[in-house]
């Protein structure tokens, strides 16, 4: 079966993870399921020493209770735990810091693995900020900071690559002032994230991004109302493809040939049968944000 949707080959490399060593695993994962968001986490060890970590298996899963996650894995070369679960499960609190561009470096350096008792914050750089519901201290640079009380901690194994889920309740949601807009909402433009990647790289948010109007609350036609030859297009991606079917109606008959009357240029288009050039003027409409008028030439 052809795959519309896909131009890629379907030649695949299977892996089993039972049979593979876990650093080409973990490299396969990390490099594979991203961009991911950076936790870098503050905690206190039982005798009140900082420490200072990221973490990029971190997610945001509940906003009442508003709660985040994230996994701090055992070391694969030597099956040890990370400073940052020690404390936890000595501490039962951290502080969350949201990582954007102009902490980026900083960041990176407090990744080093320094002894335990070594003040991260010292090395990288970074401000200490006295939290108010709990005792780790906030980095002062990040643009979003989240004290958290920690619900649980879920082990998923005991071998070197093993994660341990570090589920955490938000108490406290801190914002620079500087990243919000007019009505008090967060401006992604000015928030800058990063997000992390696999080996060495890193991704900016504000490089790459673009926006995707939500599917629409009435249903939209789908993709499998188009005509097969749209579908099956080598011109229009996917993603074009999505957009169309994201419409609630098609045009009737009365829109289309009105359409055409206006664009006579267009009319031609239709009928000398250059399907080629047909496509890439609907892709054109698309990329217009023009989905209405797309629709009337595929319908013409």
């Amino acid at each position: 079966m052809v795959d519309y949707l896909c131009d890629m080959s379907t030649e695949t490399l299977s892996i089993d993870p039972k049979v593979t060593d876990n650093s080409q695993i973990y490299s396969v994962l990390s490099g594979s399921v991203g961009p991911r968001p950076i936790a870098f986490a503050s905690t206190l060890d039982a005798k009140g020493s900082p420490n200072l970590a990221p973490y990029s298996f971190f997610n945001v899963f509940s906003s009442n209770p508003p709660v985040v996650v994230f996994s701090p894995v055992r070391r694969g070369r030597d099956n040890t735990t990370k400073h940052t679960l020690d404390n936890i499960l000595e501490t039962k609190e951290v502080v969350i810091n949201i990582v954007n561009y102009a902490m980026v470096q900083q960041m990176s350096l407090a990744s080093t693995e320094y002894d335990a008792g070594v003040d991260e914050f010292i090395k990288a750089g970074f401000t200490k900020e006295t939290s108010e519901l709990v005792k780790p201290f906030r980095v002062k640079e990040s643009p979003v900071q989240l004290e958290c009380k920690v619900k649980d901690v879920v082990a998923l194994g005991t071998e070197g690559g093993a994660g341990n889920l570090v589920i955490c309740e938000i108490v406290k949601i801190h914002i620079q002032k500087a990243v919000l807009t007019e009505v008090n909402t967060l401006d992604e433009h000015k928030l800058d994230l990063v997000a992390r990647m696999g080996g060495n790289w890193y991704t900016r948010a504000i490089d790459g991004m673009f926006e995707v109007p939500k599917p629409l609350r009435n249903l939209g036609v789908g993709v499998d109302a188009l005509p097969e030859a749209i579908r099956m297009s080598t011109i229009l991606t996917g993603n074009d493809l999505g957009r169309l079917g994201n419409v609630e109606l098609m045009p009737d008959a009365d829109a289309v040939a009105k359409y055409l009357d206006e664009n006579s240029s267009l009319q031609n288009l239709v009928t000398n049968g250059d399907t080629v050039a047909l496509h890439k003027e609907i892709q054109k409409l698309i990329q217009q944000d023009n989905t209405g008028d797309a629709w009337k030439l595929i319908l013409a």
